[in-house]
């Protein structure tokens, strides 16, 4: 069952390192309870597509609501997703969205 999304777009978000990133609201992140993947250009949300197998220590619920998360963001950026759910997110090559 596909979850709704809780990510909102954020404009100040500077290299999103050590102090800027601590600073970011819960709603940039694929994984607003973990804090993990934030969305807050094109750059992160291809990033957080191409990695997306690669989050650890989350349940499926959890990446329910970070793909829709992520599902918004693009959206909002123009990034193509052509998944429709995350698990055709995987190792083997899958997707136009390289992490670069």
């Amino acid at each position: 069952m596909a979850k709704k999304a809780t990510w909102e777009p954020h404009t100040e978000h500077g290299e999103l390192s050590g102090k800027d990133r601590r600073e970011l609201p819960d709603s940039v992140f694929a994984f607003p309870r973990q804090r993990k993947a934030p969305l807050t250009d094109a750059s992160h949300v291809r990033n957080a597509l191409a990695r997306f197998d690669q989050v650890e220590d989350v349940t499926d619920d959890d990446r329910d609501l970070a793909f829709a998360n992520i599902k918004k963001a693009a959206e909002h950026h123009g990034v193509e997703v052509a998944e429709e759910n995350w698990r055709q997110l995987g190792k083997e090559p899958h997707t136009k969205n390289p992490a670069h």
